[in-house]
C-alpha cells in the first residue's frame, strides 16, 4: 500500500510539472514575424516555406524551414491549398492557436485525471487499511441480559458440581493462592447437542458475578490468513479490560481441530495460525488475571492435543444426555410459569423421553403449551404433552390423506407392523408406545415409536437388536409383497442400521474378523487400506441380520397380518392394543 501511494505521488507531480512547463513555454514564446503577401509568395517560390495553417481568419500563419513563424494576409481564394501542396508545403487546416489550446487542454485534462487517480488511490488505501482493521477485530461485548444461575440449570448435576470450585476460585482467588493453587485456565464442555453446555457456561459467569463473553469458533475461521489470529488477540484484549470474566467459545472444534492431517501432514494455514494464537493467549495468562475460557464441542476427539493439555484446557467435563431423574428435573424447570393440569405426570413423561436432550425437552413442553393455547382451556393437559411428544419426534400429522392410495396404505401398515412386532419379539424391555400409518410433516409415511430402556451402557446385544428392528420394515414388505415390490420407505431405517453397524465394527471392536481395533483412529493416522475389510464385514453382518429378521416374521406372519389389519382399520395403535393383538395370536397358536 505504501509503494502504491508513493507511485501516485510521483505521477501527480510529473503531470503538474508538465502543465506548468507548457504554460511557461507559451508565455516566453516569441511573436511571429509579420510579412506582406508578396513576400510570402516569393518565399513560396524559393521553397523557404515549410508549413501553412489555413483557417477562416483574415491572417495566414505559417512556418519557414528554419523554424521561424510568420503571419501574412489570407487571400481566401479557391485552389490556394492545391497550389501550396504542389509546391511541397505542408498544409494544416486547423489554426495554430487551436492546436496550442487543444494541446494545453489535453495536458490540463491529464493533470486533473492524475489528481483524481491520486485521490481515489489514497481513499482506497485508507479504506483497505480501515477494512483490514475491521476484519481483524471482533465485535464482542459482555452479555447483559437476564442473569443465569445454577437455578436455571437442571439434569446435569455432575457437570454443575465440577464447575462450583471454579466459581469459588473466581470469587476468592486469595484463598487458593495461599495453598499455591492456580485458577484453571480453560474448561472443555463436551457432549451431544442440546445438553446445556452454553447454559452451564452462562451460569458460571452468573454465579461468579463476572462478565460473559460468548463467541463461536466459526467467528475466527476466515479466508484471509492472519484475520482469525487477529480476532483471537482482540477478544482477549477486550476480556482483559474487563478484569475477571468468562470467555465462552462455542463449537471450538471449528478452529481447534488437530493440525496433523495424516501422512501428508497437510493443513490449513489460516486455521493453524488462529489455533496458535489461541494457544499463545492461554499460555500467556497471569495466574491472578481471573479469566476463564470455556470451550464447547460435540467432538472432543477431533481437538488438537496442544489445546487439551494441562495449562490450556485443564478440565474436560462431559455434559451428556440426562437420565430419568435429570429429565424429570429439566421438565420441572421448563414447566415453571406454565399452568399444568392435575393429570400431568412429569415423572412418567421423563420415563418416556429416553435419550431426549435438555433442548428437546424444552421443545416438548413448548409444543404442549402451544397446543393448550390453541385449545384455550386454561391448562396444559397430559394429552397435550402426549401429542407434543409425537410432534417433536415425527412432526405434525397430515390432515389431508385423500391422495394416499390403497396399496401405499397397505405397504405402510405392514412396514410399521414389522417394526413393532420384531421389537416385541426380540426386545420386550423396549416400550412401543405408538404405531401409526398416518403420514407426518417430516416426510414419514408412518412410524413405530420404540422407546428403549434407560441404561448407562449400550450393549452389543442392544446394538444388534436396534439393527434388526430397523430392518424389520423392509423384511415385512418383501415377505408380503415380494422382492420386486419393496419400496423406498426403508431408506431412513437402512441409514440408521448402517450407522449402528459401522459403530460396532469401527469404533467399539465388536466385529468378528476386524478385531479389537478402533478404525477411526487408524483412518485419522492415514491408514486407509482397512476400509474394504470393514465394508465386507458390514455387508455380510447386515445380510445375516436381515435373514434372521425375515425368518422371525415368517414364523409369526399371522401376528404380522393381524397388526397390519388393525392399523388399516384404526390407523393408530397404542401399546396396550398392540400387546392385546400379540397375546391373542399367541393363544390361538397354542390352541392350534
Amino acid at each position: 500500500m505504501h509503494s502504491a501511494k508513493k507511485r501516485m505521488w510521483i505521477l501527480a507531480s510529473i503531470l503538474l510539472l508538465a502543465v506548468i512547463g507548457y504554460y511557461i513555454y507559451l508565455y516566453f514564446e516569441p511573436d511571429p514575424q509579420r510579412i506582406s503577401y508578396n513576400e510570402f509568395i516569393r518565399a513560396v517560390d524559393k521553397g523557404k516555406v515549410a508549413k501553412v495553417y489555413l483557417d477562416d481568419r483574415d491572417l495566414l500563419r505559417g512556418e519557414f524551414k528554419g523554424g521561424t513563424e510568420f503571419i501574412t494576409d489570407n487571400p481566401r481564394k479557391e485552389g490556394f491549398k492545391e497550389e501550396l501542396l504542389k509546391k511541397g508545403i505542408a498544409v494544416d487546416e486547423m489554426a495554430r492557436q487551436s492546436q496550442i489550446r487543444d494541446t494545453g487542454s489535453f495536458l490540463i485534462t491529464m493533470g486533473v485525471f492524475g489528481g483524481f487517480l491520486y485521490f481515489l488511490s489514497t481513499k482506497t488505501v485508507k479504506q483497505a487499511q480501515g477494512g483490514m482493521g475491521k476484519i481483524s477485530s471482533i465485535s464482542v461485548y459482555p452479555e447483559d441480559d437476564k442473569k443465569v444461575t445454577f437455578d436455571d440449570v437442571a439434569g446435569i448435576d455432575e457437570a454443575r458440581e465440577s464447575m462450583k470450585d471454579v466459581i469459588d476460585f473466581i470469587r476468592n482467588p486469595e484463598k487458593y493462592a495461599r495453598y499455591g493453587a492456580r485458577l484453571p485456565r480453560g474448561i472443555i464442555l463436551y457432549g451431544p447437542p442440546g445438553t446445556g453446555k452454553t447454559l452451564l457456561a452462562k451460569a458460571v459467569a452468573g454465579e461468579a458475578g463476572v462478565p460473559f463473553y460468548a463467541v463461536s469458533g466459526s467467528d475466527f475461521v476466515q479466508v484471509y490468513v492472519g484475520v482469525g489470529a487477529g480476532r483471537i488477540r482482540d477478544l482477549f484484549k477486550k476480556a482483559r479490560e474487563s478484569g475477571k470474566c468468562v470467555i465462552f467459545i462455542d463449537e471450538i472444534d471449528a478452529l481447534g481441530k488437530k493440525r496433523d492431517r495424516g501422512i501428508d501432514g497437510g493443513g490449513n494455514d489460516e486455521r493453524d495460525q488462529t489455533l496458535n494464537a489461541l494457544l499463545a493467549e492461554m499460555s500467556g495468562f497471569k495466574d491472578n488475571e481471573g479469566i476463564v475460557v470455556i470451550g464447547a464441542t460435540n467432538r472432543l476427539d477431533v481437538l488438537d492435543p496442544a489445546l487439551l493439555r494441562p495449562g490450556r484446557f485443564d478440565r474436560h467435563i462431559e455434559v451428556g444426555l440426562p437420565d430419568v431423574k435429570g429429565r424429570y428435573e429439566i421438565l420441572k424447570l421448563h414447566s415453571r410459569g406454565k399452568p399444568l393440569s392435575s393429570d400431568v405426570d412429569l415423572y412418567k413423561v421423563a420415563q418416556q423421553t429416553v435419550y431426549f436432550s435438555g433442548a428437546k425437552l424444552e421443545s416438548l413442553m413448548n409444543e404442549a403449551a402451544i397446543l393448550a393455547a390453541k385449545r384455550d382451556s386454561g391448562y396444559i393437559e397430559q394429552s397435550d404433552i402426549d401429542k407434543a411428544f409425537y410432534i417433536v419426534m415425527a412432526g405434525l400429522e397430515k390432515k389431508d390423506r385423500s391422495t394416499i392410495d390403497r396399496f401405499d396404505r397397505e405397504i405402510t401398515a405392514f412396514h410399521e407392523a414389522g417394526h413393532a412386532l420384531v421389537t416385541k419379539l426380540i426386545a420386550p424391555e423396549h416400550s412401543v408406545s405408538r404405531v401409526t400409518i398416518i403420514p407426518s410433516t417430516k416426510g414419514m409415511g408412518g412410524f413405530s415409536m420404540n422407546i428403549p430402556p434407560d441404561r448407562m451402557y449400550y450393549r452389543k446385544r442392544d446394538m444388534e437388536n436396534t439393527i434388526k428392528i430397523a430392518l424389520a420394515g423392509r423384511a415385512a414388505e418383501e415377505i408380503v409383497f415380494g422382492q420386486d415390490n419393496v419400496t423406498t420407505g426403508a431408506s431412513n431405517d437402512l441409514e440408521r442400521a448402517t450407522e449402528v453397524l459401522l459403530d460396532m465394527i469401527r469404533r467399539f471392536g465388536m466385529g468378528k474378523s476386524t478385531g479389537l481395533l478402533n478404525y477411526d483412529v487408524l483412518y485419522s493416522n492415514g491408514i486407509r487400506q482397512v476400509s474394504d475389510e470393514v465394508l465386507t464385514q458390514c455387508s455380510e453382518t447386515m445380510n445375516i441380520f436381515y435373514e434372521e429378521v425375515k425368518g422371525l416374521l415368517i414364523m409369526h406372519r399371522d401376528t404380522l397380518e393381524a397388526i397390519a389389519t388393525a392399523l388399516l382399520e384404526k390407523e393408530t395403535l397404542d401399546e396396550d392394543a398392540l400387546d392385546q393383538i400379540i397375546m391373542e395370536r399367541d393363544k390361538g397358536r397354542e390352541t392350534a
